[in-house]
């Protein structure tokens, strides 16, 4: 019953910037308990990576392409995820997915469109 949704993407002009959402439901599935949160995400014709990930401990990781532009944090009282990212650039348009690792299970959100276009 774990269910991940993903929010707030769109269209958005190169330099722009836009804050995504995963908020995380399920009996017993706290987002501050869990081993790590993260985003991923997939653009046109390429393989998904991992953006950023948080864990449990809050120990946050970002992929060198968007090292310095990226941020993820969480409000666990809200049992949600969020990834801002500043200095968006055509390369960062993708399908961007919530994933939650918890007792060896991997959990993925639905995912939203971002696109970063003129």
């Amino acid at each position: 019953q774990v269910q991940l949704v993903e929010s707030g993407g769109g269209l958005v002009q190169p330099g722009g910037s836009l804050r995504l959402s995963c908020v995380a439901s399920g009996t017993g599935f706290f987002i501050n308990t869990v081993d790590t949160m993260g985003w991923y995400r997939q653009g046109p014709g390429k393989q998904r990576d991992m953006v950023a990930t948080i864990t449990r401990g809050g120990s946050t990781s970002y992929s060198d392409s968007v090292k310095g532009r990226a941020t993820i944090s969480r409000d666990s009282a809200k049992n949600t995820v969020y990834l801002q990212i500043d200095s968006l650039k055509p390369e960062d348009t993708a399908v961007y997915y919530c994933r939650a690792v918890a007792y060896q299970y991997v959990y993925w959100g639905q995912g939203t469109q971002v696109t970063v276009s003129s």
